[in-house]
C-alpha cells in the first residue's frame, strides 16, 4: 500500500511497521483509510479519556486556539493557573503544592528527576527505582526504566539509579539516608499491567520518611481517573512528596505534569527547569476541559465500575488461553496462557478490535473511562472470536507438528 511505502521511507523506524493507516474517530470507534471500523480499547494508550472527537475536548481546541495559543512562562495566563488549582484539589496536595507543567509524561519524570537531585544534592546521590518499571525513553527517564534492553543500546546511563525488586523486603534492605528519592508505578503498565504487592505503598511511604528520602508516583498511565481513582496512590490513602501525569490528563492533547506535595514544592527555584511550550494556553485549556468533563460525567465512578464489569465478562469467555485479569479499573491485563498476545493483537483488529500487547503473554486493555454495556458486550464478542481464531491456529499447528 502506499501510505506503508510512505511511512517505511519517511519516519524514524524506531515504532516499527504501522498497523493501519486511521483517518477518523469517533467516541470508542475509528476508522481506517479503506472504511473499516474498529473498536478502540487501546485510546491512544490509556490517553483518550473522552474517546474520539468529544464535543467538550473539540470545542476547548477551537475556543482556546481561537483566543491565545501560546505566551512563553515568562506570563500567566488563565487556563495554566486553572488548571494548576483543579490538580491540585484533585490530588489533595494542599495549599502547599505546585504543579510544573510539560509536553509529555517523560518531561514530567525529567522535572521528578531533577526535583530528586535537587532533594539530595551531594549527600544523597542514590535513586532508586522497581526492576520493570518503565518511566520514559528520554535519556533521564530511561535510567531510571528497569529495562535493561531498553537502556543497552544508550549506556552509559545517567549515573546514581538502582533497581530493586517490587518487595517491602528489598526496599528496606535498599534504603539508607543516602537515597534521595524512590520512583514507582502504581501500577506497571508496560511490564503488563503488573499491581504493587498488597501494602507496598504504604510501606514505602513510611519508609522512606523516616529515611529523609522522596516518594515520587508515576501516574502518567494510572492518572486522571483511570484506576477509578482520580490518582492510583488513592487507593493506598497515602500522601506523596510528588506525582507526574500526563496521558489522559490532555485527552489527546500533549501536556504532562509534575505536582509536588509539602516540602518538596519548595524544591525548585527560577532558573533550575523550564519548557517553551510546557502550560501553554492551549495545552491547559483542553486538559482543564477535559478533567472537567471526566468530574461533570462521572467518569472516575465509571472506569471503576466498568473495570470491574469488563473483568468478570472477560473471566466468563470460554477459553483456554485466559489465564486471569490483573490490573484496576479501566487499566486491565489479560494474562495469557501461551506466548501468543501479538497474534492476538493481530486477530483481533482483523475482527475489527484494536487492543495491544505489552508483552507475549499479556493483553493490555485501555479503553475510553466513557464506555458503557454497549462497547463492552460488543469488546467482549470480538476479543472472544479472536481468541478462538487463535486457538484454532494453534490446534493446527500442534496437529501438524503431530503428523510431521
Amino acid at each position: 500500500m502506499a501510505w506503508q511505502d510512505d511511512a517505511g521511507r519517511d519516519l524514524v523506524r524506531s515504532f516499527g511497521e504501522r498497523m493501519a493507516m486511521l483517518v477518523r474517530g469517533e467516541g470508542s470507534y475509528l476508522w481506517d483509510a479503506d472504511g473499516k471500523r474498529y473498536l478502540d480499547f487501546l485510546a491512544g494508550i490509556a490517553v483518550d479519556s473522552l474517546g474520539h472527537a468529544h464535543p467538550v475536548f473539540v470545542e476547548a481546541i477551537a475556543t482556546q486556539a481561537a483566543t491565545l495559543a501560546h505566551v512563553s512562562n515568562y506570563f500567566a495566563t488563565p487556563p495554566q493557573l486553572e488548571l494548576a488549582a483543579r490538580l491540585k484539589r484533585l490530588a489533595g496536595t494542599g495549599e502547599s503544592g505546585r504543579v510544573y507543567f510539560g509536553n509529555s509524561g517523560a518531561e514530567a519524570n525529567e522535572a521528578a528527576f531533577k526535583l530528586a537531585r535537587l532533594h539530595g544534592g551531594a549527600d544523597r546521590p542514590r535513586i532508586l527505582a522497581l526492576k520493570d518499571a518503565f518511566h520514559g525513553r528520554t535519556m533521564g527517564t530511561l535510567a531510571l526504566t528497569g529495562k535493561p534492553w531498553m537502556q543497552e543500546p544508550f549506556l552509559p546511563m545517567t549515573p546514581g539509579v538502582e533497581f530493586i525488586d517490587s518487595s517491602v523486603e528489598a526496599l528496606e534492605a535498599a534504603m539508607d539516608d543516602r537515597v534521595a528519592a524512590l520512583f514507582v508505578e502504581p501500577v506497571k503498565g508496560e511490564a503488563g499491567v503488573i499491581d504493587l504487592p498488597e501494602g507496598f505503598l504504604q510501606a514505602a511511604r513510611e519508609i522512606t520518611r523516616s529515611h529523609g528520602a522522596l516518594l515520587i508516583v508515576d501516574e502518567i498511565q494510572t492518572g486522571a481517573g483511570r484506576t477509578g481513582e482520580w490518582f492510583a496512590f488513592q487507593h493506598a490513602g497515602i500522601v506523596p512528596d510528588a506525582i507526574t501525569v500526563a496521558k489522559g490528563m490532555g485527552g489527546g492533547f500533549p501536556i504532562g505534569a509534575m505536582i509536588t506535595f509539602g516540602a518538596a514544592s519548595d524544591l525548585f527555584y527560577p532558573g533550575t527547569h523550564g519548557s517553551t511550550f510546557g502550560g501553554n494556553a492551549l495545552g491547559t485549556a483542553v486538559a482543564g476541559a477535559v478533567l472537567g468533563e471526566i468530574e461533570r460525567a462521572g467518569l472516575v465512578e465509571n472506569a471503576a465500575e466498568r473495570g470491574e464489569q469488563l473483568r468478570t465478562a472477560i473471566l466468563g469467555i470460554d477459553s483456554d488461553l485466559i489465564g486471569g485479569v490483573r490490573g484496576r479499573g479501566l487499566l486491565l491485563g489479560v494474562a495469557l496462557t501461551h506466548p501468543i498476545a501479538k497474534a492476538v493483537v493481530a486477530a483481533a483488529q482483523e475482527h475489527g478490535l484494536i487492543i495491544n500487547a505489552p508483552n507475549d503473554e499479556t493483553i493490555r486493555l485501555v479503553p475510553a473511562l466513557t464506555i458503557g454495556d454497549v462497547e463492552i458486550d460488543e469488546f467482549v464478542s470480538l476479543f472472544a472470536h479472536a481468541l478462538s481464531t487463535v486457538a484454532d491456529a494453534l490446534l493446527l499447528e500442534n496437529t501438524t507438528e503431530v503428523h510431521a
